[in-house]
């Protein structure tokens, strides 16, 4: 995990802070550059990264890949530049597993830390919780509108009675 962790530090952004998140080695935007902090938890930093040892595995999580099922371009370059490389990706949303650092497309990672600057991750994840209200927000209405022809029957059934 060593040569992991020197492949952050040389190619993170200096906005970015490491420390210790949800019990791993972890990579956040610090209040000081985003006091938003997290969505789901304001009163910690905005999560970037993490490195943690599974019983089975090592993980890597990158919630700047994490979105939309291939609908983030960072997302769709990711896995097309860890295809080239001829590795295999163990990937699941945002976590890419495996068993030894020789598995990783160390070149790939470096070069998508680099194109992930803190404001750039900034942007990226504001329009994420956006897109993600606005669809909450379209779900709602959907079923208000599904629901609406079931209340006039039961109303119209009411007023037969």
């Amino acid at each position: 995990m060593e040569a992991v962790r020197k492949v952050f530090r040389d190619n993170l952004d200096s906005a970015y802070a490491e420390g210790m998140s949800y019990g791993m080695i972890g990579y956040c935007v610090p209040h000081s550059v985003y006091p938003a902090g997290y969505h789901c938890d304001p009163k910690q930093p905005l999560p970037y990264a993490g490195m943690a040892s599974q019983k089975n595995h090592m993980s890597l999580y990158l919630m700047c890949v994490y979105g939309n099922d291939g609908d983030n371009d960072l997302y769709r370059w990711f896995t097309a530049a860890w295809k080239k490389t001829g590795k295999k990706l163990d990937m699941g949303k945002a976590c890419v597993r495996f068993k030894k650092v020789d598995d990783l497309a160390l070149d790939v990672i470096a070069e998508l830390l680099r194109k992930t600057p803190a404001k750039a991750y900034i942007a990226h994840y504001e329009a994420a919780i956006q897109n993600n209200a606005a669809n909450a927000a379209k779900r709602k209405a959907a079923r208000a509108k599904a629901k609406a022809p079931v209340k006039k029957k039961l109303a119209a059934k009411a007023r037969k009675k």
